[in-house]
């Protein structure tokens, strides 16, 4: 199956854009696909802040991506846009770094306010970067996304169903680029 970089771009490690992150890759690994995560916020932060394309962390995170079948990517909405932290990575890779990449942006957000930040502010971004197909993405409000004692993470029901209609129409996506069947969850 597929190379998955799955990218979030939340300041905080245990944000509900993460946690709604490791529930889509792990349903990807259950379709077969082999996932890489990839939190921005590990990166220094003087290296994305002084745009040091040099940095070895920016390095690895730039061969991450040129490694990747597809790549899924989470933000928190600030301000109507994604993150300025993803913005600071994104500024760093490859101009063309999505060339041949199929694409899942997501987003989390306090209110519907934000639902058409994907559209408006992340996948031009995207497109401009070269991607090949940029899927339907999806906007879920973070109220939908809790923790339970465990730290397992629980979904809304609507949610939950939204989110697994989504991460299969990637799935497939993926599949019929490299040519294969796709495989139901």
């Amino acid at each position: 199956m597929a190379a998955i970089l799955s990218v979030s771009g939340s300041p905080s490690a245990g944000s509900r854009t993460a946690r709604l992150l490791h529930h889509l890759d792990d349903r990807l690994r259950g379709h077969g696909h082999t996932v890489t995560s990839l939190a921005v916020r590990d990166l220094p932060a003087g290296a994305l802040l002084g745009a040091d394309f040099g940095h070895p962390a920016i390095v690895e995170a730039a061969a991450l991506f040129e490694k990747a079948d597809g790549v899924v990517i989470g933000t928190p909405v600030y301000k109507a846009a994604y993150s300025g932290l993803l913005k600071s990575l994104l500024d760093l890779l490859p101009q063309y770094a999505l060339t041949g990449k199929t694409v899942l942006p997501l987003a989390t957000g306090g209110t519907t306010a934000h639902v058409l930040a994907i559209d408006y502010a992340l996948r031009p971004v995207l497109s401009s970067m070269g991607a090949a197909h940029i899927v339907q993405g999806w906007f879920t409000l973070d109220r939908e996304i809790t923790a339970d004692a465990s730290g397992a993470v629980r979904l809304a029901p609507d949610t939950a169903r939204s989110l697994a209609r989504v991460t299969d129409q990637f799935s497939a996506a993926l599949a019929a680029v490299a040519g294969a069947p796709a495989v139901a969850a």
